[in-house]
């Protein structure tokens, strides 16, 4: 095989990941569009165009891949309808099993959840009065039920489940070995720490299909926005509910406010968690797009949040606080960026040229790079002259690990607007830098309470 082939084909590769994130396309209607896409290359090559070239002109010729999609759904408008029965009858028997399976084993692993919550009282433990230790372990009662959900529905390998296992007891050793005290930073830092730990845990049960591909990792950031984006559905649609309770027993003379506080509202909370991940996974293909679109309409807003900030900071000549709740602001406002970037980059289409938007998203980048180094330079500040407390520490490690990322981005976002740097060098960027979020959250959750004698 030539260079010019094997690039060729890898374009084709490219474009076919492209397609198949299209859910409501089957792997047969992806088959039939390449036939048609190599086809169309194969007669601009005869015609005298360069590979890449009859590439790109036969990719234009076959228009925008969303509007192919939107066509494909009308045509197909039976099969789309179906995907949005959760049992009902499908165009294959093994996927009505499967689905069924899926049913199955969601109900058995949000059950566990559910039931995992209330454990703890058997223990004497009381949700209302032992908040400590309900803060450092939230993000066990359910997350393991959650990477259950998703190895077995992956059909994870012996080894694979041995490392989950293993991680989460290593989890669950942190958030109660070390003796902290119920108002210690390192309590708040914990709880805060090990959810992102343990979900990065969960990201690794859900490319346990095939762990070395840099595009599982992708398809796991877009697993999380959506699940996020359910979760916050079906807590909208409990509200509702709760609602519905206190109104219906009210009327009749019986308040079911107990019954509601520790029962209906913790148990539905962890179960949540399992059926948002299951529902993500089910119907993927009708919805898969909220986050980007959320991204799409918040980017422009947050650019001129940030942006005014920068402007306002510049006129008053004010200094930043740096207490704890003004680092726990910033650092979120950071990794909302982050994101931002995360979910637009999911569901670009990587062969498309710089346009606007991506003008948009360096401005995005640049601000909160600015505001980033602004912070580091108040918490190195504070610590020089005060000393270092574990929130300053952690807040310093995780600006800087924030910093590297954005600014790196930042590089490689020039480069793509300038034309110089392709969009698959942004999405391995991404993709590679996970893990680095992961040794950092289990650096806090591990190494600070002993570190910083379990202040």
């Amino acid at each position: 095989m030539t260079d010019d082939q094997a690039e060729l084909e890898a374009q084709f590769a490219q474009w076919r990941h492209y397609v198949q994130r299209r859910r409501e396309l089957t792997s047969a209607d992806a088959d039939e569009l390449e036939d048609h896409l190599r086809g169309s290359v194969d007669e601009l090559v005869a015609a005298g165009l360069r590979a890449d070239e009859a590439f790109l002109v036969a990719v234009k010729r076959m228009g925008s891949l969303d509007e192919l999609s939107r066509e494909f759904a009308r045509e197909h408008s039976e099969r789309l309808w179906k995907q949005l029965v959760l049992t009902g009858d499908t165009d294959s028997p093994a996927a009505d099993t499967r689905s069924r399976r899926d049913l199955i084993a969601m109900v058995g692993c949000a059950a566990g959840a559910a039931v995992s919550i209330k454990a703890p009282e058997l223990f004497g433990l009381n949700l209302e009065q032992d908040g400590a230790f309900y803060a450092a372990n939230l993000s066990l009662f359910a997350l393991p039920w959650l990477a259950a959900f998703l190895a077995w529905r992956r059909q994870a390998g012996k080894a694979v489940i041995g490392v989950l296992v293993a991680l989460f007891a290593i989890g669950a050793v942190a958030a109660n070995a070390f003796p902290l005290a119920d108002e210690s930073q390192s309590l708040v830092l914990t709880s805060i720490h090990l959810p992102i730990a343990l979900w990065l845990v969960v990201g690794l049960a859900y490319i346990a299909d095939d762990l070395r591909a840099p595009r599982r990792r992708m398809d796991f950031i877009r697993f999380t926005g959506e699940w996020f984006v359910y979760y916050v559905l079906i807590g909208l649609g409990g509200g509702v509910l709760i609602a519905f309770l206190f109104g219906t027993f009210e009327a009749i003379g019986i308040s079911p406010e107990g019954f509601i506080a520790q029962w209906v509202a913790p148990c539905g909370a962890a179960a949540a968690v399992v059926v948002a991940g299951w529902l993500v996974e089910a119907k993927q293909s009708v919805v898969e797009n909220i986050a980007p679109v959320l991204t799409r309409l918040f980017t422009p807003l947050f650019t001129v949040a940030l942006l005014a900030f920068l402007v306002a900071l510049a006129v008053t000549s004010g200094g930043i606080d740096v207490e704890r709740e003004a680092l726990i602001l910033f650092d979120l406002l950071l990794v909302v960026v982050l994101g931002l970037l995360l979910y637009s980059i999911s569901a670009r289409d990587p062969l498309a040229p710089a346009g606007v938007f991506d003008k948009l998203q360096l401005a995005l980048v640049l601000s909160a790079l600015a505001i980033d180094v602004l912070v580091l330079l108040e918490i190195t500040g504070r610590i020089t002259e005060f000393g270092t407390t574990p929130n300053k520490a952690a807040a310093l490690g995780e600006n800087i690990i924030l910093l590297a990322n954005l600014a790196w981005s930042a590089w490689l976002m020039v480069g793509l607007v300038r034309g110089r740097t392709p969009f698959a060098a942004l999405e391995r960027w991404q993709t590679a830098y996970l893990p680095v979020y992961a040794v950092w959250a289990w650096v806090v959750v591990l190494v600070f309470p002993p570190l910083f004698a379990y202040l």
